[in-house]
C-alpha cells in the first residue's frame, strides 16, 4: 500500500473510533437516568441495575472481541467494520425508542458485541502501518479514545438536559453518519492472499484466542503486563468520582473538568509526543516509561492531601499513555499478518475479563480504607494499590522485553 493511502486510512481509522467513543460517550451521563425513570425513580435500585448493565457490556467484549477478530483475518476488515457500524448506529436508535427496561438491557447487550470492533481497527492499524511506524499510529488511536470521552459526556450531558433519549438518537445519526462515510471512503487493508484460509470456531472464542498470547514467550509476558496495566487502570473509574467527593469536596463540575484536563493531557500524549519520541528512545523504553509514569502518578493521586496536590499529578500520570502504542506495536512483531485480528481480539477480551474483576476490588478497598469501623483511614487506598500492581507490570515488562534491547 503507497504512503498516501495509508495515510488517509489510518486517517479514516481515526474517525471512526472518535465517532464510535463519542457515540459511547454521549449515553454516558444519561443512561442511568433513564434506568432510574424505568426505576419510578428508585436510586438506589437503579444503580444495582446500572451495574448489571455494564458487567454484561463487558461480557460481550469479551466473548466477541475475538469472534470479530477472527472474522476480520478471515473475511478481510472491511465488512467487518462497517457491519459493526451499522449495528451499533441501530442499536441506539433502538434504545432511543425502548418502551421497557428490558429492551434497553438489550440495547446494551448488543453495543458491547459491536463495540468489539474496536479490536478490528487495531488490526487495521497493524495491516497498513510499517512495524517502526506502529507505536505511532496507535498513539493516535489512543488520542481518539481521549478525544471522544473528553467530549463524549459533556455533550450527553447537555443533551440529556433537554430529554434523556436524546442523547441515544444523536449517537445513533454518529454511527450511522461513520458507516456511511466509512462505506465510500474505507478500502480493505488485508489482501486475499494474507487473510487465514479458513474460520476456525477454536481460534475465535475467547480461551482459543488467548492460546495465542501464549505461542511466544515474549508475546505472553506482554499480555501479562498489557492485563496488570489493565487491572490498575480500573482504580480510576472504580472510585475516582467517590474519592475526590470524599476527600477534597469535588462536586460534578470540578470533577468534570478534571477529567476533561485528564483527556486533554492523554490527547497531547499520545497524538503529539508518541510519535515523536518513541522513535527516539525505542518501543521498550517508551512501554517502561509509560509504566513508570503510571507508578509515580498513581502514587500522587493517593497521597494528594489537597486537590491541588491531585492536579499536580494530571500531566505525569499522562505520560502513561506512552504505555498503549509502545506494548501494541511490539505484540503485532510476533505475530503474523493472518493473526493480527485474533491478537486485537485477544487483547480485548482480557482487558474485558480483567474489568469483570477490577471495579469491584479496587471499590472495596475504597470502601474499607474509609470506612470507621475498619480502624484505619486511608482514603488513597486504592489509588496506592493500583500504583503498586503498576509497579510489578513495569518489572515483569523490564524482564520480558530484555530480548528487544538486545
Amino acid at each position: 500500500m503507497s504512503p498516501a493511502p495509508r495515510t488517509a486510512t489510518v486517517v479514516f481509522i481515526f474517525i471512526t473510533v472518535v465517532l464510535d467513543v463519542l457515540a459511547l460517550g454521549v449515553v454516558i451521563p444519561v443512561l442511568p437516568k433513564l434506568i432510574e425513570q424505568f426505576m419510578g425513580g428508585n436510586t438506589a435500585r437503579a444503580a444495582e441495575i446500572n451495574g448489571l448493565f455494564s458487567t454484561a457490556w463487558a461480557l460481550m467484549q469479551f466473548v466477541f472481541s475475538p469472534l470479530l477478530g477472527a472474522l476480520s483475518d478471515r473475511f478481510g476488515r472491511r465488512p467487518v467494520i462497517l457491519i459493526s457500524c451499522l449495528g451499533l448506529g441501530l442499536d441506539y436508535l433502538l434504545m432511543a425508542l425502548a418502551p421497557t427496561l428490558w429492551w434497553l438491557f438489550v440495547g446494551r447487550v448488543i453495543s458491547g458485541i459491536t463495540a468489539a470492533s474496536f479490536s478490528t481497527a487495531g488490526a487495521y492499524i497493524a495491516d497498513v502501518t510499517p512495524q517502526d511506524k506502529r507505536a505511532g499510529a496507535f498513539g493516535m488511536i489512543g488520542a481518539a479514545w481521549g478525544l471522544g470521552f473528553v467530549i463524549g459526556p459533556a455533550v450527553g450531558g447537555l443533551l440529556g438536559g433537554i430529554d434523556p433519549r436524546l442523547p441515544f438518537w444523536v449517537a445513533g445519526a454518529l454511527a450511522l453518519a461513520n458507516f456511511g462515510y466509512g462505506f465510500f471512503v474505507l478500502p480493505e487493508s488485508l489482501p486475499r492472499e494474507r487473510r487465514s484460509p479458513r474460520f476456525s470456531w477454536q481460534r475465535a472464542n475467547p480461551l482459543g484466542a488467548l492460546k495465542l498470547l501464549r505461542s511466544h514467550r515474549e508475546l505472553f509476558g506482554l499480555a501479562g503486563v498489557n492485563a496488570l496495566y489493565w487491572f490498575a487502570h480500573y482504580a480510576l473509574p472504580s472510585t475516582f468520582v467517590l474519592y475526590t467527593g470524599h476527600r477534597y469536596g469535588w462536586n460534578a463540575q470540578t470533577v468534570g473538568l478534571t477529567l476533561a484536563a485528564v483527556g486533554i493531557c492523554n490527547v497531547i500524549v499520545q497524538a503529539g509526543l508518541v510519535r515523536r519520541v518513541v522513535p527516539l528512545i525505542g518501543e521498550r523504553n517508551a512501554l517502561l516509561l509509560g509504566l513508570a509514569a503510571g507508578v509515580a502518578g498513581f502514587t500522587v493521586y493517593g497521597l494528594a492531601p489537597t486537590g491541588f496536590w491531585f492536579w499536580a499529578g494530571l500531566p505525569v500520570f499522562a505520560a502513561m499513555g506512552f504505555f498503549g502504542p509502545a506494548l501494541q506495536a511490539l505484540m503485532t512483531r510476533h505475530v503474523s499478518p493472518q493473526e493480527q485480528g485474533q491478537l486485537q481480539g485477544a487483547n480485548s477480551s482480557m482487558s474485558a475479563l480483567v474489568g469483570l474483576l477490577a471495579p469491584g476490588t479496587f471499590s472495596l478497598v475504597f470502601a474499607a480504607s474509609i470506612d470507621p469501623a475498619v480502624g484505619w483511614h486511608l482514603p488513597g487506598a486504592a489509588m496506592l494499590l493500583a500504583a503498586a500492581v503498576t509497579l510489578v507490570a513495569l518489572v515483569l515488562g523490564a524482564r520480558v522485553t530484555r530480548r528487544e534491547t538486545a
